[in-house]
């Protein structure tokens, strides 16, 4: 299984970028996909959630600024995100809960990580 993040980039405070993460190869079901983002020399935090059913989780700090949305039928997750702000600058990284038999627990799956900088 393999999870990939796309979309990161450099923007000026205010504008919006929109990542992707698509996980692959051989998956049964995937209960849930978030994003989380890492700051240099801070800890890694949930940024957005998203489960099978539709059910959605927002941080805080991104409430009302970012929309995370989730493509079953392409295993593929997007993460639009509006007003961004300097603060916003971090290493972005997707995890997906999924399991590769039905006969298996869901296990989590990380991807590699995308930047994102917000100039100001």
């Amino acid at each position: 299984v393999q999870v990939a993040e796309s979309g990161g980039g450099l923007v000026q405070a205010g504008g919006s970028l929109r990542l992707s993460c698509t996980a692959s190869g051989i998956i049964s079901s995937i209960n849930s996909m978030a994003f989380y983002r890492q700051a240099p020399g801070k800890q890694r935090d949930l940024v957005a959630h998203i489960t099978r059913a539709g059910s959605t989780f927002y941080a805080d700090s991104v409430k009302g600024r970012f929309t995370i949305s989730w493509d079953n039928g392409m295993n593929t997750m997007f993460l639009q995100m509006n007003i961004l702000k300097p603060e916003d600058t971090a290493v972005y990284v997707c995890n997906a809960l999924l399991r590769t038999s039905p006969t298996q627990p869901d296990r989590d799956y990380w991807g590699q990580g995308t930047q994102v900088t917000v100039s100001s």
